[in-house]
């Protein structure tokens, strides 16, 4: 299914991704017409991921970015590591209300900007076809999920010639001066004729199935792996020069289609080496020196998305999904050092039955990760034996053969530990073990800051519970539920606040506001304006009296801040309500009939603006069946979003949910429906009533 919508888009890669149920990030399943190593750091996209793919599940829309100054321009994280010319495309994948997955899709820059109607055809064919096939699968208990590593299509094959025609065309291609290799998509050695092993002075059995990069240390520099990276996702011809020892320049011209790369190489006259010529590769100091472009682009990858979380959990998940598949490591580890022993914080590749022996280990044990932490220098085992000579009684998992343990430390203190094995012996040349100390490093300082980051927000959060209801009180004649979600970035704390009343045997008050700003401060004029709402309504008081005193309060304190506020006073004998605002947004109400709107309550200004401000009231019958829908900014309120469009989406679901669900349910239905559309930067408070 996966591989016709790219043959009837025409696009040179193509990537699947699945979200399971109960999961938060989109995971990559299938990928077609490139490596996986260069899908490696997008293997995992969070919804809020500054990609166009968590964009366009989030927006639940295609997403298109037409060339290389529109990819910098609007995603710069993805323009910086493919900094290459190429269409890009992303859709999301949905059936019903539910999104199940994405699909990525790339095209040669030739490509128009936008798709044709014969391709946007095929591909939303294909989306809904695979949104019914997770929904399906689902629904019977099995779930889509992805492999650790994506599966990979091979390219269409070709046509097969027969032996005549294999005979003469090899025959060709060693007449030729020229040398002629061919490369897979993942860049290994596919064909070679006798030309370019002569000129590269390498025996062809050598080379075959390799990367040429890997075999040939003159070439192990970024430049040969940066232009097949550039051939391969821009399917455009390129080129460059490097120079074979002791002397010999070589030209080497890259052509790429969607089965692999044809390379032609040749020598260059010294005559000939001008300034038109791309500057050569130096041959390195020593193998020991070489750095490959896809380590490069995954370093600065990694450095980009780290400076961007704030939490532990968030470190420790893009530390796994980073760096076990973009530095080919089969296990991972990290490690927190607290209370003088170790505490796994994370891992990839080990079973919990085997870390936990290490759990809570005190770091004067002699064990490799407690004597690396201790110790402050990271260590390097190439090999089982290596690594036994120095440990023979530490465990060995599975059939690991080599390790790196690299220590976190983060202004001089040791605060963590990096482990990562290999299931096959590996030299850590010096560029290497530079290029992990210096991911250690980054890793430390980054953990440090999530780790003040979490206790602060342990704190606000501390705080942010103290100051709202603990529950809501019972009232007869009236069911009510609210909802508090924090902003997803800042502190996580705020001034959104709610309350239910008990104003007597058959009167009930509710409320909600929203205290200008996301800090400390916010938060502390909430719990006072909170109180002042509580106490006047408590003493019988008219809505707009209870809004004109609690006003005169916040303009005494002068706190420098404006709160915006809405009270309800419910008298459910009589089965009347009666309303006043400070500019908060319009209370929702389900009529008995299924109606649904926005009350127009008469707007007062927001409290703390002037003293001396009055607010109008708003009379309107509440009979049994009446729902009130009351909400802060943060559920309607999005940026490039009519916030009256987003209100009247809301209302419409309000009247399609709102007669039968209970109110727990219809808050939650609320919330469900508005989330896909709100980008989770501001706090939410949201009260429901329904009058029995």
């Amino acid at each position: 299914m996966f591989g016709p919508v790219l043959q009837d888009c025409r696009a040179s890669i193509g990537m699947l991704y699945v979200l399971p149920p109960g999961r938060k990030a989109l995971e990559l399943a299938v990928l077609s017409g490139g490596p996986w190593q260069m899908a490696a750091p997008w293997a995992r996209v969070m919804p809020d991921d500054p990609l166009p793919l968590a964009d366009a599940v989030r927006r639940r829309c295609a997403v298109w970015v037409g060339s290389q100054e529109e990819m910098a321009r609007r995603y710069p994280r993805l323009g910086f590591v493919l900094p290459y010319d190429f269409v890009l495309a992303a859709f999301p994948v949905i059936c019903g209300s539910a999104v199940w997955g994405g699909l990525v899709l790339l095209w040669p820059v030739r490509h128009p900007a936008k798709p044709t109607v014969r391709e946007r055809g095929a591909i939303d064919a294909f989306c809904r076809r695979a949104g019914l096939v997770m929904q399906r699968a689902a629904d019977e208990g099995k779930p889509v999920r992805a492999e650790p590593t994506p599966r990979t299509l091979a390219p269409l094959p070709q046509p097969t010639p027969d032996r005549a025609e294999a005979v003469a065309a090899h025959t060709f291609t060693e007449r030729l001066p020229v040398g002629c290799c061919s490369l897979d998509l993942d860049g290994r050695v596919t064909y070679l004729n006798a030309a370019a092993a002569d000129l590269l002075d390498v025996d062809t059995a050598r080379l075959m199935g390799s990367r040429p990069w890997k075999v040939l240390l003159w070439l192990d520099r970024p430049d040969f792996e940066e232009r097949y990276r550039a051939a391969v996702i821009s399917r455009r011809p390129t080129t460059f020069t490097a120079v074979r020892p002791p002397g010999l320049r070589l030209s080497f011209d890259l052509y790429p289609d969607d089965s692999g790369v044809s390379v032609h190489i040749t020598a260059l006259p010294e005559e000939s080496c001008g300034a038109a010529i791309a500057p050569a590769v130096q041959a390195p100091r020593g193998a020991a020196e070489a750095v490959g472009a896809a380590t490069l682009y995954q370093l600065m990858h990694m450095a980009a998305t780290l400076s961007e979380v704030v939490r532990v959990k968030d470190v420790v998940d893009l530390v796994g999904d980073q760096l076990v598949p973009g530095f080919e490591v089969q296990g991972l580890a990290l490690w927190l050092a607290e209370g003088g022993r170790l505490r796994i914080l994370g891992s990839r590749g080990y079973s919990a039955e085997f870390l936990a022996r290490f759990d809570g280990q005190p770091l004067t044990d002699p064990t490799p990760p407690a004597q690396a932490l201790t110790s402050g220098s990271p260590s390097f085992f190439g090999s089982y034996a290596e690594f036994q000579r120095t440990y023979p009684h530490a465990p060995r998992f599975k059939d690991r053969d080599a390790w790196a343990f690299l220590p976190l430390i983060a202004s001089g203190r040791p605060i963590g530990l990096v482990v990562l094995s290999y299931d096959h012996p590996r030299d850590f040349p010096t560029a290497e073990r530079a290029i992990l100390t210096s991911v250690a490093g980054l890793i430390a300082q980054v953990l440090d800051r999530a780790r003040l980051y979490d206790a602060n927000l342990n704190l606000a959060r501390t705080l942010q519970a103290g100051l709202l209801p603990q529950a809501l009180p019972s009232v007869p004649g009236l069911q009510v539920t609210a909802r508090y979600l924090p902003a997803g970035h800042g502190t996580d704390i705020g001034g959104d606040f709610y309350d239910l009343i008990r104003c007597g045997s058959q009167c009930a008050a509710i409320t909600i506001g929203d205290v200008q700003g996301h800090n400390v401060q916010a938060a502390a004029l909430m719990g006072q304006v909170r109180t002042a709402v509580h106490a006047h309504a408590a003493a019988h008081t008219a809505p707009g009296a209870v809004l004109a005193r609690t006003n005169r309060l916040i303009a005494d304190l002068n706190p420098g801040l404006f709160t915006s506020c809405l009270y309800a006073h419910l008298d459910l004998a009589r089965h009347n309500a009666r309303l006043a605002t400070a500019g908060h947004p319009a209370p929702l109400i389900r009529h008995p009939d299924g109606r649904t709107e926005a009350l127009a309550v008469p707007v007062g200004i927001l409290l703390g603006v002037t003293a001396d401000a009055g607010y109008p009231t708003l009379d309107i019958p509440v009979p049994p069946g009446t729902v009130l829908v009351l909400y802060t900014d943060g559920l309607v309120e999005a940026p490039g979003t009519d916030i009256d469009h987003a209100t009247d989406r809301l209302a419409q679901h309000l009247t399609r949910a709102g007669g039968t669900q209970d109110v727990d349910d219809l808050a939650d239905s609320l919330l469900e429906h508005a989330m896909p559309t709100t980008t989770g930067t501001d706090d939410i408070a949201l009260l429901v009533a329904r009058v029995m």
